[in-house]
């Protein structure tokens, strides 16, 4: 796959917020983009325009996966000050840049140690508040079965599990992050036992990204985290992310018959709820 000086100028325009046309971007990539649920639809008529879902995640994602987009000035209008500092990147020195993977593996973090292994080696996992830990060898990291494993969608939840472990209390929890956008982490799960629970946005898109990236694969194994609050902030949370989520979703019903109750909720108020709103605010 690779990337025009044009598309790159539509890549900024998305991150700027605005719609671009559904031939703007590549088949590949907007294929890639849309299974990261990173891409919505917006329909005029006979025409059809992409929107961006959530900025900060596609500008990740897009810096993660493309290595020479790095430091790229998304907010500029101007495509040869995006592109010239992608060509300076560059080893070839072309107009293109290509789909890479730079570093396999996943993050994972924790507020007690953690016993396991990696490559058959004995491995505390204690990260210090501020740090977290990067598996590289992910085929040979081994836990013990009887650790919770929680998927966290979002990096700033992610960072601060410790402002949020009134949710999860008196279980040993290992928390994983799919950043950077691969399928390692998936695999991993599907090489060990242990209990699933995905901790992602309370959306339409949140729902699918659990249904289609871990439900579909570790079945019954999974689940998704639903606080007891739930209904309560949904009815004060987001019509806007309803609103730009509900065309590509609204013929979509969740597989999981314990999500009915959720995407209910969702579709009852009109709103959408941000996993970041259960981080403690300090006061």
């Amino acid at each position: 796959m690779s990337l025009t000086k044009k598309q790159i100028h539509n890549l900024q325009t998305l991150l700027r917020g605005q719609s671009v046309a559904w031939t703007s971007l590549n088949d590949n990539l907007r294929q890639v983009l849309f299974d990261e649920n990173l891409l919505n639809i917006q329909v005029n008529g006979t025409r059809k325009k992409l929107v961006a879902l959530y900025r900060d995640r596609l500008q990740q994602f897009l810096e993660q996966q493309f290595e020479e987009l790095r430091g790229i000035n998304w907010e500029s209008d101007n495509p040869s000050s995006g592109v010239s500092r992608a060509e300076l990147a560059s080893n070839s020195g072309n107009s293109k840049t290509k789909l890479i993977r730079t570093c396999p593996g996943f993050l994972v973090n924790c507020y007690e140690p953690i016993h396991a292994k990696l490559n058959s080696n004995d491995f505390i996992i204690s990260p210090l508040v501020g740090s977290l830990i990067f598996i590289a060898d992910w085929e040979f990291f081994e836990i013990p079965k009887n650790i919770l494993i929680v998927g966290i969608e979002n990096m700033e939840n992610f960072r601060m599990i410790h402002k949020q472990k009134y949710l999860f209390p008196n279980t040993p929890i290992l928390f994983v992050s799919r950043y950077p956008q691969s399928k390692d982490l998936r695999k991993w799960l599907l090489k060990v036992q242990n209990k699933y629970i995905h901790f992602g946005d309370f959306d339409l898109a949140g729902i699918h990204i659990y249904e289609t990236e871990y439900y579909k694969y570790l079945g019954e194994r999974a689940s998704f985290f639903i606080p007891q609050d739930i209904e309560s902030r949904l009815s004060q949370g987001s019509t806007i992310r309803y609103n730009q989520q509900y065309q590509k979703f609204k013929n979509y019903t969740p597989s999981d018959i314990r999500l009915l109750s959720l995407y209910n909720t969702i579709h009852k108020y009109h709103r959408c709820y941000d996993q970041e709103g259960y981080i403690l605010q300090e006061h």
